[in-house]
């Protein structure tokens, strides 16, 4: 390559590449598959892990039962810590507020009981109870 190859900064990064960078999966492998498999988005269209984002884009992520909508700040083909990292997106308020909402909900849903673990504990009793009188 050339010196001046080098020095030119990147204006595109593979998907998966950038994900990875960026902390949202471990590992690229990790990232790639998640990319093919539909739980990332680009603009609302599915990807393929070899696109190329670029500033400025929108990302949507689904990472377990939470969307992450990011908006690209910054490029890069390498992981580095996690304050550069977060460098690199902005989440959108409409999704903070979204999973935060999400969060809270699955932390105050009721508990599940199996029908076949017979009785309720005692704890399961007062759970119920703080749950009726609601």
């Amino acid at each position: 390559m050339r010196p001046e190859e080098e020095a030119a900064p990147a204006t595109s990064v593979r998907i998966d590449k950038w994900l990875w960078a960026a902390r949202f999966f471990k590992t690229r492998a990790i990232a790639a598959d998640a990319v093919a498999g539909g739980k990332v988005e680009v603009n609302e269209e599915r990807v393929k892990p070899a696109r190329a984002v670029r500033v400025g884009e929108l990302i949507q992520i689904r990472l377990g039962p939470y969307v992450h909508v990011v908006r690209v700040l910054g490029l890069s083909g390498t992981r580095g810590p996690a304050s550069v990292a977060v460098l690199l997106y902005e989440e959108t308020p409409e999704s903070k507020v979204a999973r935060e909402k999400h969060a809270w909900t699955l932390r105050n849903a009721a508990p599940v009981i199996d029908p076949g673990e017979g009785r309720p504990t005692k704890k399961d009793r007062r759970d119920l109870d703080r749950m009726r009188d609601r």
